[in-house]
């Protein structure tokens, strides 16, 4: 699949930011596990070198070598980052194509965005 061919993921808004309203339980619990995704540095870094990509989409053998770990380990956490909602696959052959959920990670931004014009501390 082409990313012509994927549904346009809109940004839906969980919950109200952290300065407009403390997160209901729900929400709360919704977030736990992307941010937990999100905490070990290894995923963080695939996340970003995912999302940086021009065309949208990266193959797995451009990812592995640009770290000191297995391919089982790095397959590990791509797993991780998938059930978290932050990314998709596809794959294609030998090799399996990831690509970044943009709702998602709008979705956090929305929650994490202070409103203009706010105090900074």
């Amino acid at each position: 699949m082409s990313n012509q061919d994927r549904p346009v993921e809109r940004a839906a808004v969980c919950c109200p930011g952290l300065l407009d309203a403390p997160l209901s339980e729900h929400d709360a619990a919704e977030l736990a596990p992307v941010f937990k995704a999100l905490a070990d540095p290894v995923r963080l870094r695939l996340l970003s070198m995912i999302a940086a990509q021009g065309d949208g989409e990266v193959c797995v053998c451009e990812l592995t070598p640009e770290f000191e770990l297995s391919q089982p380990t790095i397959s590990h956490h791509l797993k991780l980052l998938r059930q978290a909602g932050l990314i998709d696959c596809e794959r294609r052959g030998t090799w399996v194509y990831y690509w970044l959920l943009p709702a998602a990670t709008d979705k956090l931004a929305a929650l994490l965005t202070r409103p203009a014009g706010d105090r900074v501390a």
